[in-house]
């Protein structure tokens, strides 16, 4: 009996020390939510201040200022002054006089300063992927260079140390506007560690991803030819690059038209070089016909022998070499194309 009691003394003298530290970590518990009630307070209050949108207003009127823009400014409006209101530099309304391009404008700008913001009292201090998608539509040069600016700023508040921004994605169609937002002093001619490229391209309906470990957009003209040189080209689309290429080259850069490149060539070369003319100028502009020509690779590599041909009986060789990135290009033979349906007989020769 005596050492069951002494068994049963030391359990009770056990759980009243377990109670004990239970009952205070309890109470510590919940003194710590006590704290983190009156601290989310206190926070739900900073934040009302936050959003008040009078400090964007001073601010994107202090920016439009800073680049000279005088199209419009913003002012607040409302019972409490928590709206916005546009207006032209004379007080008046502008919500109706707007341009497409100041409504871009203005809309992009609610955007830029929302990404420090939140349109609600909580949310301030979350953490945000930002995603630019084409936002220079209907710009003019002017606001295009502060849209392209505002964005590298966006870059430099993502490298900051306990940024709430993440990541940033720009896309856009606009060789012009990517040049800007794209150019960094700083990089060489690899990217840089917090950045990368890449192209969207969309072959037989299927839109695919391309990485690039540097910069792959330089001139819509450099661009052109990048198509070209590409293995995995589009059999449709490189109908218009080809005629692009020429047109641009040729006419506007070399003062010289089509005809004038086809009276270069004799005989059945004449031929191939109005059957390419031919064949751009239907697939730029008109729908594609089956039963006219056919897009096929073989039909593709027949022109593209004669394209760089074109470069090489006008005395530009060394423009075509250096765009495609050779030393020197060989004079491939084409078979013999017919001169009663010049296109569609070539892809079916050279089959």
């Amino acid at each position: 009996m005596e050492e069951n009691k002494s068994i049963l003394d030391a359990y009770h003298s056990s759980k009243t020390a377990v109670d004990k530290a239970i009952n205070g970590i309890e109470g510590n518990l919940s003194i710590k939510r006590s704290q983190l009630a009156a601290t989310q307070h206190t926070l739900r209050e900073l934040e009302k201040g936050i959003t008040s949108v009078q400090p964007t207003v001073s601010e994107i009127n202090g920016l439009l200022d800073s680049f000279g823009f005088r199209g419009f400014k913003l002012a607040t409006a409302g019972d409490q002054g928590n709206l916005y209101e546009i207006v032209r530099l004379d007080g008046s309304n502008a919500a109706r006089t707007l341009s497409e391009g100041e409504k871009t404008f203005v809309t992009f700008l609610y955007f830029y300063y929302l990404i420090r913001g939140s349109v609600s009292e909580s949310g301030i201090t979350s953490n945000r992927v930002i995603v630019f998608d084409d936002p220079i539509s209907s710009l003019d040069s002017d606001i295009l260079f502060i849209v392209s600016s505002l964005i590298k700023r966006v870059f430099e508040l993502s490298h900051a140390r306990n940024s709430v921004i993440r990541q940033v994605f720009v896309l856009t169609h606009n060789i012009y506007f990517h040049k800007e937002v794209s150019f960094d002093p700083e990089r060489k001619t690899k990217c840089r560690a917090h950045e990368t490229f890449w192209i969207v391209k969309k072959i037989d309906d299927v839109s695919t991803l391309e990485s690039f470990d540097h910069n792959p957009i330089k001139t819509s003209y450099e661009l052109l030819w990048s198509e070209v040189r590409n293995e995995n080209r589009s059999n449709l689309t490189i109908q218009n690059t080809l005629r692009r290429i020429l047109e641009n080259y040729f006419k506007i850069l070399g003062n010289m038209d089509k005809d004038k490149i086809i009276e270069k060539f004799e005989g059945r070369e004449k031929v191939i070089c109005a059957s390419l003319f031919s064949w751009v100028n239907d697939g730029s502009h008109s729908t594609h016909d089956d039963l006219y020509v056919s897009t096929d690779i073989t039909t593709v590599h027949v022109y593209l022998d004669v394209f760089r041909r074109i470069f090489e009986e006008t005395g530009h060789k060394q423009h075509y070499s250096m765009m495609m990135g050779t030393e020197s290009v060989p004079i491939a033979s084409v078979s013999p194309i017919e001169t009663a349906s010049p296109v569609t007989n070539s892809g079916q020769d050279a089959a």
